[in-house]
């Protein structure tokens, strides 16, 4: 452009003669159209916008979003993507990083840096250089335009006339001086607002580069917390299968184990001697299938899968089966355990019972069993809708240590491994975890205190709205029969021991039974027999559970009632395709009386029961507790000091001789025999505090 701009105006002033003057457009046109590629050809093309074809991955400008050909697109080193050639010519934060020496500026300082001494390269970087450039471009300018005006003055005077014009001349030297330091000032003030302008862009541009790479870094960080978090559900995926599956092994041996004790212990022919042998295979039972459930329930808990059942429950009747729960095994120990009750309660409230039921167990649990001496104590208080329940006991207490980590799944504190190491029944570290995770799933809160050698205190708040007029819940009945037609019920179960179980359960109550081993033998005997009832399992071989009752609504072959029985617990409740709701699914281990009540409510049977009287609304008042003379107890005291336990049982056998001291001598036997001789002496020391003349 200056090179024709330069060739145009000498042919117009008339430099190369009249008759080109004519030609001086287009010879700027055609100067431009030949200089342009001869720049290009000899500096190799560096210093122009057009670039060397790259493989275009895409054809989309990161600048304007727009879409072009590839040939109009070039990668851009500043934005590090594809930008379009019109993008490319407006944007001015880039600084040209594509092509940085073809700036008239970066060229004029390279020739400075080639024709100066290295001692002035500093002042070069300074401003210098810019300065010299913009006073080599200003002054041809400002001496080509004061030129022109003095040489139209000069034309303008008469010939001859030297004084005016040295007058003339004068002038114009003074106006060009005056201009001259002007143009001076005004560009170093141009090179100053260049370089403030420069500084900004580089922070500018240090800035954009920090946060860009701060998004690269979280780009990065959630990318990794994605992956954390995916395999976090995958293996929070594989322990609920894990936990599915051991559950359902387990269940399928306790159901029969269970079933079978809950049989024999109702039938009244069992000798006493083995009913007590009963009675402990129930409780064993009982206490793995707890193991278990509180495993589901942690499990169900953390998946967000655990609903709350929630119903009238009578909640004075409640609070006195807990203590009656609770009492005897506290007097059992030589602990006291007091009930204390502040202020009304309702006689009506809605909560889910099993679950309240499972907090306090849990609570009063622990605090009775390492209690050795002292006693627990129960309080309950209800206000404004809100039950505060506290627990409070003598034993020894958590360290502060321990406080932090106490509802944590499987942790046992100090306290639990004294116990275990003393002989005394050891636990699996969850009953706190699933009591906390069950109050804050009630929408509760529950707090602890506790100094080490003083005892604990267990806060627990629950919102227990009450309920009016409500009626009174039917008592429980053994059922022997009931009135009416003949039921047909269909067992459908792959487990001989577990058919056989349910055949002696219902067989003797009435009922026509059918046992089918699969799902297809399930849908063959369906025609031939027509149950009223079928008892479904779910996990079979071949055609499951959930198959079978599909193919029997689909295809119509019958219209019976459904109960599932299945050790699968993680089944309940959830959404399936055929409709089962929650409570037609009864886990495994059967609970008998849940069973009979399912079946006598969807058949609408009339029971026949025997020996049928309700329960008491307490707990039957305990045998009177009379301790023996002090003579006797300070005989006691004195074998239990010598730690001899033959002396021990003599002097026991010598104070059962008195009919009225059972109760105290069967309580000291039982400590006896678990080496408690502590809580022995506790008991005596009590004892003897009561008699005015005793030491």
């Amino acid at each position: 452009m200056g090179i024709a701009s330069l060739l145009s105006v000498a042919a117009y002033v008339g430099l190369f003669g009249e008759s080109v003057q004519p030609w001086a457009t287009f010879i700027a046109l055609g100067a431009a159209l030949i200089t342009s590629p001869l720049i290009a050809w000899a500096t190799g093309g560096r210093y122009y916008l057009a670039r060397p074809a790259n493989p275009v991955i895409g054809h989309t400008c990161c600048i304007c979003g727009k879409d072009y050909e590839s040939e109009d697109l070039a990668h851009c080193p500043a934005y590090q993507e594809q930008i379009c050639s019109l993008c490319c010519s407006l944007d001015a934060r880039c600084d040209d990083l594509c092509k940085p020496h073809a700036r008239l500026g970066a060229q004029w300082g390279g020739l400075l840096q080639r024709l100066l001494p290295g001692s002035a390269r500093p002042y070069l970087d300074a401003g210098l250089g810019h300065y010299l450039l913009l006073m080599v471009g200003i002054l041809p300018v400002l001496g080509l335009l004061i030129g022109l005006l003095y040489y139209q003055e000069v034309l303008a005077l008469p010939a001859g006339d030297l004084a005016r014009l040295d007058a003339l001349r004068a002038s114009f030297l003074k106006m060009s001086a005056g201009l001259l330091l002007i143009a001076g000032v005004v560009a170093w003030w141009l090179v100053l607002t260049h370089k403030s302008r420069q500084v900004a862009q580089e922070e500018s541009n240090r800035q954009t580069e920090l946060l860009m790479r701060e998004i690269e870094s979280h780009r990065r960080t959630d990318e990794l917390l994605q992956k954390a978090k995916e395999t976090a559900d995958q293996a929070n995926q594989a322990k609920s299968r894990y936990i599915s599956a051991i559950s359902h092994e387990l269940r399928t041996p306790l159901n029969s184990i269970l079933g079978y004790a809950q049989i024999l212990d109702a039938d009244a022919e069992i000798p006493e001697n083995r009913r007590q042998a009963v009675n402990v295979i129930r409780r064993s039972g009982d206490h793995l299938l707890s193991l278990i459930e509180g495993t589901l329930d942690i499990a169900r808990i953390e998946g967000g899968k655990l609903t709350l059942d929630l119903r009238p429950l009578d909640f004075p009747g409640f609070a006195q089966e807990i203590v009656a729960m609770f009492e005897p095994q506290a007097r059992g120990k030589g602990i006291s355990f007091d009930y204390q009750q502040i202020g009304e309660l309702p006689a009506s409230v809605r909560t889910d019972p099993r679950r309240l039921r499972q907090i306090l167990i849990n609570l009063l649990g622990n605090a009775v069993k390492f209690t050795a001496s002292g006693g627990v104590v129960l309080r309950l208080k209800y206000q404004r809708e809100i039950a505060q329940f506290e627990i409070e006991d003598s034993g020894p207490g958590i360290p502060p240590e321990e406080l932090e980590r106490i509802f944590e799944p499987f942790s046992r504190g100090s306290a639990a491994q004294a116990s275990a190491s003393s002989g005394a029944a050891g636990g699996t570290g969850l009953g706190l975890t699933i009591a906390k995770m069950l109050t804050d799933l009630m929408g509760g809160e529950m707090k602890v205190e506790s100094r080490p050698g003083q005892g604990s205190l267990f806060q627990v708040r629950l919102y227990l709205p009450q309920i009016h007029n409500v009626q009174a819940a039917s008592p429980r009945i053994r059922r022997v029969g009931y009135v009416g037609v003949r039921q047909r019920l269909l067992i459908v179960d792959n487990e001989a021991t577990d058919r056989e179980f349910l055949v002696n359960l219902l067989e003797p109550l009435g009922f026509q039974l059918a046992q089918a081993a699969s799902g297809q033998e399930c849908l063959d005997q369906i025609p031939r027999f027509k149950p009223h009832l079928i008892c479904m399992d779910l996990a079979m071989p071949g055609m499951d559970g959930w198959e079978t009752i599909r193919r029997l609504r689909e295809g119509g072959l019958s219209d019976a009632e459904i109960v599932i029985i299945s050790a699968n617990a993680f089944d309940q409740g959830n959404d399936n395709e055929v409709g089962m709701r929650a409570e037609d699914f009864i886990t495994k281990p059967v609970r008998i009386d849940d069973l009979l009540s399912w079946i006598g409510q969807r058949l609408k049977l009339e029971w026949v029961s025997a020996d049928v009287a309700p329960e008491p609304a307490s707990a039957p008042p305990p045998t009177e507790w009379r301790t023996p003379p002090p003579d006797a107890l300070r005989a006691l005291r004195a074998q239990i000091e010598l730690g001899y336990p033959r002396g021990i049982s003599g002097k026991l056998e010598d104070i059962a001789a008195d009919p009225a001291h059972r109760e105290f001598v069967e309580v000291m036997r039982r400590l006896a025999k678990q080496f408690q001789f502590d809580s022995m002496q506790e008991i005596i020391r009590k004892a003897l505090a009561e008699h005015p003349h005793a030491t």
